[in-house]
């Protein structure tokens, strides 16, 4: 392990030179590359650097015992333990840095909510997941856009499609994807009965033109006039725009921004993301399993995660684990869930089983 991580502090040394490199500085792609390597590299070196000075500090301890009066062995003995427990402490936390990286880590993130099984209140529990996600990326201080959105007779969503931009958006976003089931009262019940509703959460990785080619003849561009509430002349316009990716089928349709220019660009974006995941699953021979464990159908039976008003519960089935504090991760307060979530795929990947 430490023959890698001197290859590494090489590495670090000579990235952290290419950030003051004139042709670097001048180019945002390599810029960007550079200084995403540069934030990768960073905690591991630190750890390892300090894991180097506390093994000088044992050692040189180790070496006064051996002529230590009585008066200074207790207190040597005592820097000994301490640098002992130190380092055990700084390896494993190594260890865990060293962990295979997501390729797609440092990406931003597209989220498509949708409603599924539960009517109107499906929708009304998509726009409260919207919410959530909205209030979790304040808290992590991510971009938020959203690129479309169809709102329902009650003002839920039938769906909304928005983008997260942040260093840590999507090792914190994607193990949000699957059916989320909700458990509550809803707006449209009179009788004060529970109903068990559902929305779906897609979570891709953003992709870029440089990670996924695509060949304009495999594209069918359809224009088309806006349909639905819009802002002045959305309506009056051929502005929406549905693109169609002919060898796989995909389709994805904008049509929230008044210029034709603007939608074909969002849709565009969601296209090569959804290519992206596409191509990740099948490369790890799954090609349509995942997005099924993902989205699924909706129903009420396939969840990831249960909300439960009456209780103020959470649970996320794939871990077993249990919050009772619903309401403030309604609010966007998620990280214990995510941490949680982290922390089993850590343990995952130690144990070899990812």
């Amino acid at each position: 392990m430490f023959e890698r991580l001197s290859g590494l502090e090489d590495e670090y040394s000579a990235v952290e030179a290419q950030l003051s490199e004139p042709d670097i500085i001048s180019d945002s792609h390599k810029l960007r590359d550079v200084s995403r390597r540069y934030r990768e590299l960073t905690p591991v070196i630190e750890t390892y650097r300090a894991i180097q000075a506390r093994r000088g500090d044992l050692q040189a301890a180790n070496e006064m015992l051996v002529g230590a009066g009585s008066d200074d062995r207790e207190m040597l003995k005592g820097e000994v333990d301490e640098a002992e427990t130190e380092l055990v402490k700084l390896e494993e936390e190594l260890r865990l840095l060293l962990l295979p990286k997501d390729p797609n880590d440092g990406k931003a993130v597209i989220v498509e909510i949708r409603g599924a099984e539960g009517g109107e209140e499906a929708n009304l529990f998509a726009r409260d997941l919207f919410e959530m996600y909205e209030g979790f990326a304040s808290r992590h201080s991510w971009k938020l856009d959203v690129l479309s959105a169809d709102v329902s007779d009650m003002g839920g969503y039938n769906s909304i499609t928005f983008s997260l931009n942040g260093d840590d958006a999507w090792s914190r976003m994607k193990f949000e994807g699957g059916p989320h089931r909700v458990q509550r009262v809803p707006a449209t019940e009179s009788q004060g009965r529970i109903h068990t509703s559902a929305a779906t959460v897609l979570v891709l990785a953003e992709a870029e033109e440089v990670d996924v080619e695509i060949d304009p003849k495999d594209l069918q561009i359809d224009i088309y006039r806006a349909s639905g509430p819009g802002g002045q002349g959305v309506n009056t316009t051929d502005s929406a725009v549905r693109i169609t990716h002919r060898p796989t089928g995909l389709m994805v349709a904008m049509q929230d921004e008044r210029s034709q220019l603007q939608n074909r660009a969002k849709a565009m974006l969601v296209l090569r993301s959804r290519l992206l995941k596409l191509r990740e699953d099948e490369a790890a021979a799954a090609a349509s399993v995942e997005r099924r464990a993902q989205v699924g159908g909706g129903s009420r039976g396939e969840k990831i995660r249960t909300y439960n008003y009456k209780e103020n519960r959470l649970t996320d089935h794939r871990i077993g684990f249990t919050i009772y504090r619903l309401q403030d991760v309604l609010l966007g307060d998620l990280d214990d869930v995510v941490d949680a979530l982290t922390t089993d795929e850590r343990a995952r990947q130690l144990a070899g089983d990812s």
